[in-house]
C-alpha cells in the first residue's frame, strides 16, 4: 500500500470532551452494530463493538463522516486511511472500498456519523459563497488537477459542534423536522470552508477534470454489470482516452476496468450475504460470464473463495458500512 494516512495527535482537552458527548448521543441512537437508520433523512449512525478479523466491504456514496470513537482503516486502490476520534471522512463521489475496525470494545464500541451529501447542495452553497469558479481552461492548474475521491481531516471545533446540534435533533421531532435541513447544510458548509473543503469543490464545479469523472463514476456506478468501452467513457466525458485514465486513476486509485471489476465484485458480495445467491447465480447477475474467473477475481480482492468468504463473514457480527 501507498499513501498511508495515520491518525493525527490525541485530542486536546475540548475536543475530546466534545467527542465523549457526541459518543453518548449515538449509542443513545445506535442500539445495533453495523448502520443505524435514524428518523432524520441523510443521517445515519455507525456502531461496532468489535474489531474485525474479516476485510469488510462498500460502496461509499457521496457523504460526510465524522468518528466519535474507535478507530478504522480502509483501504481504496492502492490507498490506506486510518482514522480515529474525531476524523472527518469525505467521500465525494461513489467509491468501492474496503475496511476494517480496528480499535472497538463492547465498553468503549466504534462509534460514527454519517451525513449524506447531494453534490448539487455543494455546488448551490458554493454559489452562495461567492465564491470564484474554477477556470477549467488550464489542466494544469493546482485547482484543476484531480485528487484522490476520498479524504480524510481531523475536524475543528465549530464542526463537531454542528454535527453534535443535528444529532442531537433525534430527542425533538418536531424542531428536527425544520432545524435538520439547515443542520445539515451547516456541516456541508463547515467542510467547505475547512481543510477538506478543496476537494469537495473540485468535484462539484461544471468542467473540471474532477468533475467529468464524477459523471463517468456514476455511470459506471448504475451500469457496472454492462461490458465496458473506454472509448465511450472518454467521449462521455469530453476527454482524449489517455487522460480519461490518467485522471480516473488519480480520484479513485485504480483504472476504470478495476473500478468495474470491483463494483462488481462488492455487488456480487453483497448479493450472496444479503439475499442468499449461489456464488454461480450472483456472478451471472453482477455482469460475469465464467463462474470460475468469477471465484479467481474474487479469491483475490476478498482473500478467499465465495463459499468460504461468506460462511467467514456470516460468522461475525454485521458489518459496519460506509465509514
Amino acid at each position: 500500500m501507498i499513501a498511508n494516512q495515520t491518525i493525527l495527535e490525541p485530542l486536546n482537552d475540548d475536543l475530546a470532551r466534545l467527542a465523549k458527548t457526541l459518543a453518548c448521543q449515538i449509542q443513545q441512537w445506535a442500539p445495533d452494530e453495523g448502520l443505524n437508520q435514524t428518523a432524520i433523512p441523510g443521517l445515519e449512525l455507525m456502531r461496532a463493538d468489535s474489531t474485525t478479523s474479516c476485510m469488510g466491504s462498500s460502496v461509499y456514496d457521496p457523504s460526510f463522516c465524522l468518528i466519535a470513537q474507535g478507530a478504522k482503516t480502509v483501504w481504496l486502490g492502492d490507498r490506506e486511511i486510518a482514522y480515529g476520534p474525531l476524523s472527518c471522512l469525505v467521500s465525494s463521489v461513489h467509491l468501492p472500498v474496503l475496511g476494517k475496525v480496528t480499535e472497538a470494545s463492547p465498553e468503549n464500541p466504534y462509534l460514527g456519523v454519517k451525513v449524506n451529501v447531494d453534490p448539487q447542495e455543494v455546488t448551490d452553497l458554493m454559489l452562495e459563497l461567492g465564491e470564484e469558479p474554477l477556470e477549467p481552461g488550464d489542466p494544469e492548474a493546482p485547482e484543476n488537477a484531480c485528487s484522490c475521491g476520498l479524504g480524510r481531516a481531523q475536524a475543528e471545533k465549530d464542526m463537531v459542534e454542528a454535527v453534535l446540534r443535528f444529532v442531537a435533533l433525534l430527542d425533538n421531532p418536531r424542531d428536527a423536522r425544520i432545524l435538520a435541513p439547515l443542520a445539515r447544510r451547516e456541516i456541508i458548509y463547515r467542510a467547505l470552508i475547512g481543510e477538506i473543503g478543496p476537494r469537495m469543490r473540485k468535484f462539484a464545479v461544471a468542467d473540471t477534470q474532477a468533475h467529468r469523472i464524477a459523471r463517468v463514476i456514476s455511470v459506471l456506478k448504475d451500469r457496472f454489470s454492462e461490458p465496458l468501452r473506454i472509448r465511450d467513457l472518454a467521449d462521455l466525458a469530453n476527454m482524449s482516452e489517455s487522460s480519461l485514465f490518467h485522471s480516473f486513476k488519480q480520484v479513485t486509485r485504480m483504472s476504470p476496468l478495476q473500478f468495474q471489476k470491483k463494483l462488481r465484485l462488492h455487488e456480487a458480495r453483497r448479493l450472496m450475504l444479503a439475499e442468499g445467491l449461489e456464488a454461480a447465480t450472483a456472478s451471472f447477475r453482477v455482469g460475469y460470464e465464467s463462474p470460475s474467473h468469477f471465484s479467481r477475481e474474487y479469491s483475490r480482492l476478498f482473500g478467499n473463495p465465495p463459499r468460504a468468504d461468506v460462511i467467514k463473514l456470516r460468522g461475525e457480527r454485521p458489518e459496519t458500512a460506509r465509514a
